[in-house]
């Protein structure tokens, strides 16, 4: 990957920061999609990462990864916009409950990454933000119960709970 001209994007220059902007969105916009309930929620966490990226820039000490410090501004504004909605809760008990299959037949011709997103979404709000911060993110389990303020043992739990209703969703999807 092209390092991007951190100098020229800080001093406002606006070909530097279009560049930054086309090096990271694809990513980054993937990111959003795995923590978003829709596109459109997706495109507000993008936008408002970028705007908090450009102006956190300066704080970026040139100590280890800058792809991954960019990504945790990401992570981070995603999950501000979850605590934001207060649609439904983060934590997610579904003890005894069933699934109804809510996985729509036309998934099996999209592409791969495609489904799966749209599989990820499907997921209620907690299983999904726990799956994505542990397997995909690589956060532990003490990092994610102090990022949303539950115990170890309820992270474990959602993620395992979160782990068998995809399974769920993505054999729904297979079979559709």
């Amino acid at each position: 990957m092209t390092q991007p001209n951190i100098q020229a994007c800080l001093k406002g220059d606006r070909l530097a920061q279009k560049q930054f902007f086309e090096l990271f969105k694809g990513k980054m916009f993937a990111l959003c999609l795995r923590y978003a309930n829709s596109r459109e929620d997706a495109e507000d966490i993008l936008q408002d990462g970028f705007v908090k990226v450009f102006r956190d820039l300066g704080q970026y000490a040139g100590a280890g990864n800058f792809e991954g410090w960019v990504r945790k501004i990401f992570v981070n504004t995603a999950l501000q916009h979850l605590h934001r909605q207060k649609r439904s809760p983060l934590i997610t008990d579904l003890d005894g409950q069933d699934f109804p299959d809510e996985t729509d037949p036309y998934m099996a011709e999209e592409p791969p990454a495609k489904n799966m997103i749209r599989i990820l979404q499907q997921l209620p709000v907690g299983f999904r933000t726990i799956f994505n911060l542990h397997v995909l993110e690589g956060y532990s389990h003490p990092e994610i119960a102090e990022i949303m303020g539950i115990s170890v043992g309820t992270s474990k739990s959602q993620l395992l709970r979160a782990k068998a209703h995809f399974r769920k969703l993505l054999e729904g999807s297979l079979t559709a």
